[in-house]
């Protein structure tokens, strides 16, 4: 039931947007099958402590400080959607701040948390996060010059 609701309320989720920080995602979303269940909420992002964690949307901070020891910061999104940033080694915004898409939100540390909560059921975030897709090309093998890759954004949402 739970994964029913997750997918209807991700159909309303944004177009595709830049991810929090660049790189790989190193432990993907899997839906818990109750409420209570095991699962993992969002993504994590193997990271370089002190990378600079942005906004993936605009939103107001409605939590910034410490759980257990570990820095969130915690972003209210206009479309309601509610953003995770986990696993911080800095906040660089505070509760009551309004943060627009791309700003710095934190700093990382050896890895980054990204999750979304539409209410309290999680929404897997993975097909709204662009992904670099560079085409295959050849290389020229006599030592003149490549031709620049072209590459673009895609998701699969979207």
């Amino acid at each position: 039931m739970i994964a029913v609701l997750a997918l209807v309320l991700s159909l309303s989720a944004p177009s595709c947007l830049a991810p929090p920080v660049a790189g790989p995602i190193t432990r993907p979303y899997r839906a818990p099958a109750c409420a209570y269940c095991v699962g993992h909420r969002g993504v994590e992002y193997a990271t370089v402590p002190g990378t600079p964690v942005r906004a993936v949307q605009a939103g107001s901070v409605t939590f910034a400080g410490q759980v257990a020891g570990t820095i969130y910061v915690v972003v209210a999104q206009p479309d309601g959607l509610t953003a995770t940033y986990g696993y911080l080694l800095a906040a660089d915004v505070h509760r009551g701040s309004v943060v627009v898409a791309g700003q710095v939100v934190g700093r990382s540390s050896t890895r980054l948390y990204f999750g979304w909560r539409r209410g309290d059921v999680p929404v897997d975030p993975t097909p709204w996060l662009a992904r670099s897709h560079v085409s295959p090309r050849l290389v020229p093998a006599d030592g003149s010059r490549p031709r620049p890759v072209a590459g673009r954004m895609e998701c699969r949402a979207g």
